[in-house]
């Protein structure tokens, strides 16, 4: 995947939101706030996500719930050490919902301003996955069991920064 679009109450609340929880930065933003697009923490991508603002008058997403729809993005994060401090962060800022451990990812949920869910995870290195590959699996999530572990700063096979951009 390369980016994802989300249609929001107000792109300048959801601009804050990811930048002060997610450490994402804005790349373009139009001046009356009709749209932002935000480039995730490490990421060579031009942007990752943008947010277009329909209004305050509207209603909040029944998607799963009375219609179809997406069901979530996820944000990988290069280290469970990484993880932690969303952990943290999102915690903080209310939005921290829920979290598991996949077996193959560890995961948390999270909703942003509109009631949008989001899972920032932690992908397991694939050579460590094993038999938990082909499973559907869904346990409570032991973040200081996992650091233990595999190691606060064990990077994710997958996550590659942009050269010279730290993650």
């Amino acid at each position: 995947m390369n980016h994802a679009v989300l249609y929001v109450r107000d792109a300048r609340r959801h601009q804050k939101f990811y930048e002060d929880v997610l450490g994402f930065e804005a790349i373009v933003t139009h001046p009356d706030g009709a749209f932002v697009f935000l480039r995730a923490p490490g990421s060579p991508n031009h942007h990752d996500l943008a947010c277009f603002t329909v209004g305050a008058e509207a209603g909040p997403t029944t998607a799963g719930r009375g219609q179809v729809g997406l069901y979530h993005l996820a944000w990988e994060v290069p280290t469970l050490g990484d993880l932690q401090d969303h952990e943290v962060r999102l915690r903080e800022a209310g939005a921290l919902k829920g979290a598991s451990d996949h077996g193959v990812n560890k995961s948390l949920y999270a909703m942003d301003p509109d009631g949008i869910e989001f899972e920032v995870m932690w992908l397991t290195p694939p050579d460590l996955w094993g038999d938990e590959e082909h499973q559907a699996i869904v346990r409570p999530l032991d973040l200081d069991g996992d650091i233990q572990k595999f190691g606060r700063d064990r990077a994710s096979t997958t996550h590659v920064p942009a050269p010279g951009v730290s993650s």
